[in-house]
C-alpha cells in the first residue's frame, strides 16, 4: 500500500508498519492524516497475514505532537462534521482491530498523540518521551477519546490532573503510573518493539486476537459475565486446535 503524504506503511512478513509521517511539524495529526490512517488501518483489519502492528512517529522530535489546530479548529457545519464521522470513524476503527498493536513513543505525545498511543495494547516508550493532555489549556476538550481511555489506565485522579491542570509526564513517571509498558534506550526503541512483535506472531493468530478481546470486552462487564466470556474463548481455542489438529 503506497501513495500517503502523512503516513508510512510498511508490511514486512506478519507484521505491519504505520509512521506518522509529518516530521516538519512533529507528526502533528491533521484531516489527511486521519484520512489516510482510517484507509491503512481498515486494509489492516482485513488482512489476514497481519499479525502485530507497530506504530511509530517519523524522525527525532515527537511520535505526535498532537492535532493540528490550523485545521481542526476551523470548524465545518454539523452536516458535514456528522457525515466526516459516520465514513471515517478512524477511533472506532483503532479500537476495533483485532490485531495486538504496538505503540513505540518518544519525544512529544500530546493531545490526539498520546490518544493514539492509547488506543494500542503495548506502549514502549524511550527515555525521552514526554505525556501530556494540553486541550483544555487552548480552549477545547479532547475529542479521540482521552477522556475516557485515559483514566481507564491510570486512574481519575491523574487523569483529571493532566486534563485540567496541564501537567506533564516524563518516562518514569508514566511508566510506574502503566501508560507504558516498558523504558528503553532511544536508539533501542524501535528494535526492542520489532522484537516483541515477532515474538507475537509466532503465536497462534487466533489465540492471541481472542485473548486481546477477552481482556478488552472483559474490562467493561462485570467481573462473572468476564469469566463467562473467557471460558468460551477459551473453549472455542481448544475446540479449533483440536479440529485443526495444531495450530489455529
Amino acid at each position: 500500500m503506497n501513495g500517503f503524504d502523512t503516513i508510512i506503511y510498511e508490511k514486512k512478513d506478519s507484521i505491519a508498519f504505520v509512521t506518522l509521517n509529518r516530521p516538519q511539524l512533529l507528526n502533528a495529526y491533521n484531516i489527511k492524516m486521519r484520512d489516510e490512517l482510517y484507509q491503512a488501518l481498515t486494509a489492516i483489519k482485513d488482512d489476514s497475514e497481519v499479525r502485530v502492528v507497530i506504530f511509530s512517529g517519523a524522525r527525532d522530535r515527537a511520535f505526535c505532537a498532537g492535532a493540528d489546530l490550523t485545521e481542526f479548529l476551523t470548524a465545518p457545519t454539523p452536516i458535514i462534521a456528522r457525515q466526516a464521522r459516520w465514513e471515517r470513524d478512524i477511533w472506532g476503527v483503532f479500537l476495533s482491530l483485532p490485531q495486538p498493536l504496538i505503540a513505540a513513543l518518544h519525544g512529544y505525545v500530546l493531545g490526539s498523540g498520546i490518544e493514539i498511543a492509547l488506543c494500542c495494547d503495548l506502549r514502549f516508550a524511550s527515555e525521552d518521551a514526554r505525556f501530556g493532555l494540553p486541550e483544555t489549556g487552548i480552549g477545547i476538550m479532547p475529542a479521540a477519546g482521552g477522556t475516557q481511555t485515559l483514566p481507564r489506565i491510570i486512574g481519575r485522579a491523574k487523569t483529571l490532573e493532566m486534563l485540567l491542570a496541564g501537567i506533564w509526564l516524563d518516562a518514569q513517571q508514566a511508566y510506574c503510573l502503566g501508560l507504558v509498558n516498558r523504558i528503553v534506550p532511544r536508539h533501542d526503541l524501535l528494535p526492542t518493539t520489532h522484537r516483541v512483535a515477532q515474538k507475537i506472531a509466532t503465536y497462534s493468530p487466533l489465540v492471541v486476537r481472542w485473548a486481546k478481546q477477552a481482556i478488552r470486552r472483559g474490562m467493561d462487564l462485570p467481573l462473572l459475565h468476564g469469566l463467562e466470556m473467557e471460558r468460551k474463548l477459551a473453549t472455542l481455542a481448544l475446540t479449533t486446535i483440536n479440529t485443526d489438529g495444531g495450530e489455529p
